[in-house]
């Protein structure tokens, strides 16, 4: 059989993969623990969800607009400015299924052949390999720990040239959890000022999981906002992950060149969805709260976990709902049957030893990490890092 080279280009989401390996070893019988798939482990809130049914029973079952349904573009508009302070038309958003296609969308917009796409690690896995699938090339910024996982201006300014078209970032991150403040957005700014040609995906899919504040958009910089496409969405903040649903919002011939592209590939994303996606963003956001409020508690109990593992350092996350241990002190270690190398044997060494599945950071660009999701249950979240611990413990 002959395939498309295309397919050479990129790889499978490690993180999808690390789920359904979990998925087929319980399905021989194991009792596995989940920390690896970055979904809430909470309802739709039912405000939302009789919106849906609302929906179906008014027969919202026909094709909507390619760019959404004007109500779910104005809600969006609504959202940004009741929210960021952002003052944005139906004009400039374009609603997709899931942020993941209006990642997509954008990047087969802006990028031709050659040119080149910089993005700080360690960044979500897809955003290197759509880069890719486009024939753009990605540059990588390797950040640190010591560096609280953020990009420097100084960094992005040394990592721009003429090819450069795109900073592809996100505040809160996927897999850190940094969240960038105004003034350290400031100073980004101020590097993309001197680059006109220069666009900045600024990703704010986790915008509501934040421990520290009020969320910051690089958006809200005037000068520069009409090269600013902000990628967010209801699937973290909403526990909508299912009903699939993304936006972006930027520049009006942005949007219609995205709008152009999912024309060709799925056209209007699903109708129901879109009826209650009115809903969830322009009404009680209680909901939301008390899931960022378990959340924290849960990020507290499993940093207090990993502090009691021996040769695991990791910072604090300030966003999302993820840790990002420093766990290469094992690397090199055998429990005399199995010999770890690289955060890849260790994932797996996790998964066979102790029947947890984690996230290679490899993936994620740092191959010195391994990412665990706290979108499972206290009880769950204690039993799967007691389990870690004891498999790394025989780690000699």
């Amino acid at each position: 059989m002959s395939l498309s080279s295309r397919l050479q280009r990129f790889s499978e989401p490690e993180t999808l993969r690390m789920a359904k390996m979990g998925r087929e070893l319980r399905a021989k019988g194991n009792d596995v623990i989940d920390l690896s798939l970055g979904e809430p482990d909470f309802d739709t809130p039912q405000h939302i969800k009789e919106a849906a049914k609302k929906a179906v029973d008014e027969n919202w079952s026909h094709y909507p607009p390619v760019a959404g349904y004007p109500e779910l573009r104005e809600a969006v508009c609504t959202k940004l400015k009741r929210d960021n302070n952002l003052d944005y038309k139906p004009e400039n958003i374009l609603v997709s299924t899931g942020a993941k296609q209006s990642i997509a969308n954008l990047i087969m917009a802006l990028v031709d052949t050659g040119d080149e796409v910089v993005i700080p690690t360690p960044y979500w896995v897809s955003y290197s390999e759509i880069v890719k699938m486009s024939e753009g090339v990605p540059v990588m910024i390797r950040t640190t720990a010591a560096s609280g996982y953020k990009v420097t201006a100084a960094e992005v300014e040394a990592a721009i040239t003429p090819k450069t078209k795109l900073l592809m970032f996100s505040s809160p991150c996927n897999p850190t959890g940094a969240v960038y403040s105004k003034a350290e957005l400031e100073s980004l700014a101020g590097v993309f000022r001197k680059h006109p040609h220069v666009y900045i995906m600024s990703d704010e899919i986790y915008e509501y999981i934040n421990y520290v504040g009020k969320h910051e958009s690089i958006a809200q910089f005037d000068d520069i906002k009409d090269r600013v496409i902000i990628i967010n969405g209801l699937s973290k903040g909403f526990a909508m992950t299912g009903y699939r649903l993304g936006y972006i919002a930027g520049a009006p011939e942005i949007v219609k060149a995205c709008e152009k592209i999912q024309g060709q590939i799925t056209s209007g994303a699903n109708a129901v969805t879109q009826r209650a996606a009115i809903v969830a963003l322009t009404t009680d956001l209680a909901p939301s709260h008390a899931m960022v409020k378990e959340f924290e508690q849960r990020k507290k109990v499993i940093m207090q976990l990993l502090s009691e593992i021996p040769g695991v350092s990791c910072n604090e996350p300030d966003g999302a709902f993820y840790v990002f241990p420093d766990v290469s002190s094992y690397f090199g270690k055998s429990d005399g049957t199995t010999t770890v190398n690289n955060s890849d044997e260790l994932c797996f060494y996790i998964l066979e030893k102790a029947h947890v599945t984690t996230v290679t950071g490899k993936a994620f660009g740092e191959d010195k990490c391994i990412r665990i999701a706290y979108t499972n249950s206290l009880p769950k979240i204690k039993e799967g890092m007691e389990r870690i611990k004891n498999a790394l413990a025989k780690l000699k």
